[in-house]
């Protein structure tokens, strides 16, 4: 079974929903990724979206887009992505992994080899934002061939695209909850609950929501609607505050232990 699947079954079977955290692989180092990848399995994550640094994110915020620079500092490609992933499944990580990359960088290793890997590091999904449903036919049916999950992201646009866009989707659906980048926020689009709803009759697979939640109390909120809440542009922060302390040897745990604690607090523990 595919470790997304898996993982909202858990969840499910719980009685909650997942958390899934964003982070920018590279973001201050690869090294520091993988410490901070598990980390985020101790404080609790379900499903840990591993964001490849892209010099032209059209859909991320300031926030992510300076993490993203910070990375590019050290040439990360999504190559070097999926080798930190293997590093954490080869240390016993658990988490199920969904590369985020821009359509360019897939381009760039080529389309059957990137699906290979994806499966031979136990990758279990891939968002690709830039890419429409209706220019997506060919990574769709290598996502089937290797196993692979493609996630969508689902706008609150037509009932109609809501519709097309959820009944295609694999794993879950990723319900953007507000119009614009990413990044944090104080308030939601009025209409996210029907929304939620329209996506949630448009598909029997688990619904997830991201863009903009960034505290307990938002991810409370979207806990009672959705089957998953993903949390990005707040966790990149706090890895950038951090950035002095984790580069030096004597704070580098205070940082990743701050960063830790913050996604415990997200979970209410």
């Amino acid at each position: 079974m595919n470790r997304i699947d898996k993982a909202f079954q858990d969840t499910k079977a719980a009685g909650r929903s997942a958390l899934i955290p964003f982070i920018t692989v590279g973001d201050p180092d690869p090294d520091t990724s993988v410490a901070i990848i598990h980390h985020l399995e101790q404080a609790g994550a379900d499903i840990v979206e591993l964001g490849v640094p892209y010099s032209d994110p059209l859909a991320d915020g300031p926030v992510i887009q300076e993490s993203s620079q910070r990375a590019l500092k050290h040439k990360i490609t999504v190559l070097d992505v999926i080798q930190v992933a293997k590093r954490c499944r080869e240390e016993g990580s658990q988490l199920p992994f969904i590369l985020f990359t821009y359509y360019n960088p897939v381009l760039q290793v080529g389309l059957d080899r990137l699906f290979s890997l994806l499966s031979e590091n136990d990758i279990s999904g891939i968002i690709i934002p830039d890419l429409p449903i209706e220019e997506n036919a060919e990574v769709t049916e290598l996502c089937r061939k290797y196993g692979v999950h493609l996630i969508p992201l689902v706008a609150p646009t037509s009932k109609e695209r809501i519709r097309k866009i959820s009944q295609s989707a694999m794993g879950f659906v990723y319900c953007v909850s507000s119009l614009g980048v990413t990044g944090t926020r104080t308030e939601f689009f009025g209409g996210i609950e029907e929304f939620l709803q329209d996506v949630r009759q448009a598909t029997d697979l688990p619904i997830a929501v991201g863009f903009g939640i960034s505290n307990r109390d938002q991810v409370e909120r979207f806990e009672k609607l959705c089957d998953g809440v993903v949390v990005g542009s707040a966790i990149v922060r706090r890895i950038g505050d951090a950035v002095p302390q984790l580069l030096e040897a004597a704070t580098r745990d205070i940082g990743l232990g701050d960063i830790r604690e913050f996604v415990r607090a997200l979970k209410g523990q």
